[in-house]
Parts: C-alpha cells; structure tokens; sequence
C-alpha cells in the first residue's frame, strides 16, 4: 500500500467533493468555457492515431477531447467517483480506477506502452509527497523511449518547481521543453505555472 493521496484524503474529509468537482466542469463544458487547451498542446506533439496515457484523469476532460480527435486513450484516475463520470462522458475511452503510484500497465491489461502521457490538471499536487517520485518513474515508464510525458501544475500548490525537477531527474526524466502555459508560454524563474515536457533518459 502507499501513501494516501492529498485528493483522496480531502474526498474522505468532504464526501461530496468528487461529484461537486464533476458537475463543476460539466456546468462549464455546457456554458462553452474552453476546457481543452491541454488536449490542444498534446495533439500537436503527436502523429494522427496516437497512443495517449491521461494520468489522472479525472472525469475525463482531456482524454475525451484527444479521443475524439482520433487518437486511442487509457485514462488512469484513483477517484471512482471520477471515473465513473468519465465512463459517463466519454464511453469511447478505456478508463480505470488506480492509484499513479501503483500504476502498472500489464497489471491493468492495457497493452503497449505509449506515445505520449499527460498529468493535467494539478494532479502532481494532489499525490501524497512520498509517492512524486514514485508517480514520475511510473507514468514515465509508460512511455515509449522515443516518448514524452508532459506535466502542468502551478506554484504555490506545496509541490516547488525545482523539486519537482529533482524527482523528475532521479525517475529518470529529463526536460525537453519547459512552458509557462499550455499556449506555448515560455518558462520563466518567476513563472507560477510550469507545463514540463519530459524524456526518458
């Protein structure tokens, strides 16, 4: 067993928070908030028909918007109230309940490595401290060699930057190409946002 996640320890605190989380971006989707900027960056990094790994994924924002743009999807998320949302909203894609640090591809069935993964969402956040580096050797093993593993999340979150580099490093991670924003900002030393594109090593 691992650490407890900070998300699903505030899920424990607060039963409702999950479904209030759901039907927050919902309410958004349906009054048109532009909610696939990080589908956007991804899709350009990849060939048509791409394998994509969405590394808590949540109810599935990111990964449906990058199915329905054709490529294949396995979105991985420790929150079932999440996932059931994402089977919900976007049936087309092959979701599962698992904690990031115990991330597994063959324990989970899900076939070969893949082409590209993405952490959205502030999600490196959300895990518990003793699991980062753990989550980072683990979505970056999923990756082909030749892949990325990109990462977005903001300062000020309990998570600095420069450790995050440092675990990054010791998972074997190496930065392709650092970002202030998902639009292509460049990263800054008074960036309070990073987008990391990574490489294995």
């Amino acid at each position: 067993m691992v650490e407890q996640s900070a998300w699903m320890r505030k899920v424990e605190e607060d039963p409702g928070h999950s479904a209030w989380y759901v039907e927050r971006f919902r309410a958004m989707a349906a009054q048109g908030a532009d909610l696939v900027g990080e589908a956007r960056l991804i899709d350009a990094m990849v060939a048509r028909e791409s394998r994509v790994l969405d590394a808590g994924c949540g109810p599935g924002r990111v990964g449906g918007e990058l199915a329905r743009r054709g490529h294949t999807v396995v979105g991985v998320d420790v929150d079932p109230i999440l996932i059931e949302a994402a089977h919900q909203d976007y049936p087309e894609v092959d979701w599962h309940t698992c904690d990031l640090a115990e991330l597994d591809l063959t324990r989970l069935d899900i076939g070969d490595r893949f082409d590209v993964a993405v952490c959205a969402g502030n999600v490196m956040t959300f895990l518990a401290p003793s699991t980062r580096e753990e989550v980072l050797r683990r979505v970056g093993a999923a990756v082909h060699p030749t892949g990325r593993a990109v990462f977005g999340f903001g300062a000020g979150r309990g998570y600095p930057f420069d450790e995050f580099f440092n675990d990054a490093k010791h998972a074997g991670l190496v930065p392709d190409l650092l970002l202030s924003t998902w639009d292509l900002r460049p990263f800054t030393d008074d960036s309070d946002f990073l987008v990391a594109i990574l490489r294995p090593a």
